[in-house]
């Protein structure tokens, strides 16, 4: 079962630090965070990793479920995650930036390192219902 090791982008920007930082998670384990903005999920074969998130009882942001929007926008920090029908990004953000959304997201490796809550970039700032 694959696992995705989350971090809020809020903790980030209020941090100061970079999405670009190779250290993020390291920074964040040290921080001693609760649960709710870094820590990991077990996501099932096939499921979305949003579905998995709310299952495992945490409240992120989404709004649509169709990949719509951008409320659930995660930036992929290292793995692969595969998105099914989503239709808002472009082929530069999934690309160069990372950018996966979570509604339709699924774990493609067995560990999965995204920033969720990435809705806030200012790139996505206009996807967002």
């Amino acid at each position: 079962m694959p696992t995705v090791e989350y971090l809020n982008y809020e903790v980030i920007d209020d941090q100061g630090w970079d999405i670009e930082d190779d250290d993020l998670f390291e920074k964040a384990q040290d921080l001693d965070l609760g649960e709710s903005e870094h820590g990991s999920l077990e996501v099932a074969e096939g499921e979305y990793i949003l579905e998995s998130a709310e299952a495992q009882g945490y409240d992120w942001p989404f709004s649509c479920r169709a990949g719509a929007c951008a409320n659930c926008a995660s930036i992929v920090v290292e793995g692969e995650v595969d998105m099914d029908m989503q239709q808002i990004l472009s082929d530069e953000e999934i690309e160069d930036k990372g950018v996966r959304l979570t509604c339709v997201g699924t774990p493609e490796t067995d560990e999965v390192k995204i920033v969720f809550n990435a809705k806030h970039l200012d790139f996505l700032q206009n996807r967002v219902i």
